[in-house]
């Protein structure tokens, strides 16, 4: 079965926010740089250190990235990552840690039937959508 992975665009800043979702939800993360791709020599020597295509695979899901995309990039109304967890620590953890320097649109709260939801808009403009549900 095909799997659906988020790619986010940055505004040179892809590497500073992939490490920053790595500490938040662990992982493991690879970068690629314009100056490691074959591509480099077709590129502005000002561009080799941005990062052509990021990584972080966290289980069997995985958040991608790239600073490639040169116009700027605005924060996108009606677009959310949905981090769906496994159990009310996680939820809090990855919550708090995304959290940090971000602004809390809706706060973690319990809805009927149990579940708990929260959203946030991280540091780097992007929005995302905690979810956990206890009788899931």
């Amino acid at each position: 079965m095909a799997r659906l992975n988020s790619y986010l665009n940055f505004n040179d800043q892809c590497r500073e926010a992939m490490n920053f979702y790595k500490d938040c939800l662990g992982g493991e993360l690879t970068f690629t740089t314009v100056g490691e791709s074959p591509m480099a020599s077709q590129m502005p020597p000002s561009m080799k250190d941005a990062i052509l295509h990021a990584s972080l695979t966290i289980g069997n899901n995985m958040l991608m990235g790239s600073d490639m995309r040169r116009k700027q990039v605005t924060e996108s109304d009606g677009i959310s990552l949905c981090l769906n967890c496994d159990s009310e620590e996680e939820i809090t953890e990855f919550y708090n840690n995304i959290s940090k320097g971000g602004t809390v649109k809706e706060p973690l709260n319990e809805m009927p039937g149990g579940a708990k939801i929260g959203v946030v808009t991280d540091k780097y403009g992007k929005s995302w959508m905690f979810y956990y549900d206890a009788n899931a």
